[in-house]
């Protein structure tokens, strides 16, 4: 089966069954990146250095979460 084949397979789709599918592809890519954030945030992760890095810059005062930034700025995030 080849991707042009899919395309049109999904082009003749009725609508509601064209939003779930895009609704459910959505949801695997997140699937996909929420694992290798899980991954790179573990130890011996890939995004350790840059989360230890962030946390003794706040220790030393070099940076402050993105909580109290958000609270100052009267930000709606917060």
């Amino acid at each position: 089966m080849t991707v042009e084949t899919i395309k049109e397979a999904i082009a003749g789709l009725p609508e509601d069954d064209r939003h779930y599918l895009a609704a459910w592809l959505n949801d695997l890519d997140y699937d996909i990146w929420d694992k290798q954030m899980v991954k790179d945030f573990s130890p011996g992760g890939r995004g350790m250095a840059l989360a230890e890095r962030v946390k003794r810059q706040i220790a030393e005062g070099r940076a402050r979460p993105m909580e109290e930034g958000f609270a100052e700025r009267g930000s709606p995030q917060a």
